[in-house]
């Protein structure tokens, strides 16, 4: 079947494109591995209309059914390669599959370095962050960790100290610290320990605190990993040479959401601008928005 839409990527930004494209009637579908960073947030806590916060998976369920209401069309694959063959776009994926539509909307979003402690996950966004901007007001006036490494982890601790003067910075991942930061440290009272981690304690989704290689615990109920190492996943997008920036986001549009590959448009986190839910949902909208235009531009539209 040939499709007027393909999203690739069923997070917050592609659900969002789905939505609206659904609304225009067009045939669209999205795929998605389902294993994107809105599944393992258990809580966002800054989003107009939730003031008690709502998890990833709860957005994802919503705006899937949603769009399913609208005749849009879900795969749980994996897209392993993108192609363009004369005016459309062909999706090769893991299962095998190939599918074949007029315009391409890239959503797939960026993986977190989360350290390996299997602990950590269920804390996702209750008691373990990974955005300050997001979830700094979380920690007001509380004694909180910094699992981190080198000048990253400490730029998030020096980050954090409008919240809380009380910080700890672990550099568990033993990288070198710049002067710079280490005076910064110092100025604003971090404590630095430049330890690995042995373990995490947690007792369901909250943090007790953590054990170090030396045997030392250090007790908090919050934290934000800071390891810096974070991949953007947009090698898809530079297979059919869509430009990315040195850090591997796709600079886009800031009208329209296209890229410079003509009607291959991208939303969400993969591209340059601050990591926000609600900027993904405004992102997918406006790329659907101009995928529509696109589409009655060339007397495809219903």
């Amino acid at each position: 079947m040939l499709y007027d839409c393909m999203v690739i990527g069923g997070g917050i930004a592609g659900l969002q494109a789905a939505i609206q494209l659904g609304r225009y009637q067009y045939k669209v579908i999205v795929i998605d591995s389902n294993k994107g960073r809105s599944n393992l947030c258990r809580c966002y806590h800054n989003l107009l209309g939730w003031p008690d916060g709502v998890s990833g998976q709860t957005l994802r369920d919503l705006g899937k059914h949603q769009a399913e209401k609208l005749g849009v069309l879900f795969i749980e694959d994996t897209v392993t390669k993108i192609k363009q063959q004369d005016a459309f776009f062909l999706a090769n994926t893991q299962a095998s599959s190939i599918y074949k539509a007029k315009r391409l909307l890239l959503a797939t979003g960026v993986k977190d370095n989360i350290p390996p402690f299997t602990e950590l996950y269920p804390c996702l966004g209750i008691s373990i962050f990974v955005c300050p901007d997001c979830d700094g007001y979380e920690i007001i006036n509380k004694h909180t960790l910094v699992i981190g490494s080198g000048n990253v982890g400490a730029s998030m601790a020096i980050s954090l100290i409008h919240w809380s003067p009380n910080i700890t910075y672990i550099n568990h991942g033993q990288q070198s610290i710049d002067e710079q930061n280490l005076v910064q440290l110092k100025e604003k009272q971090v404590t630095v320990v430049s330890e690995k981690i042995k373990s995490v304690q947690v007792e369901g989704s909250n943090l007790h605190g953590i054990t170090l290689e030396n045997g030392q615990t250090v007790e908090a109920a919050f934290g934000f990993l800071a390891l810096g190492g974070n991949i953007v996943n947009t090698s898809l997008a530079e297979q059919i040479g869509v430009e990315c920036l040195q850090n591997k986001h796709i600079q886009v549009d800031p009208r329209t959401k296209m890229t410079n590959i003509p009607n291959v448009w991208a939303a969400g986190d993969i591209v340059a601008h601050s990591e926000q839910v609600a900027i993904a949902m405004g992102d997918g909208l406006q790329a659907a928005i101009w995928m529509h235009k696109s589409l009655i531009g060339d007397g495809i539209g219903n």
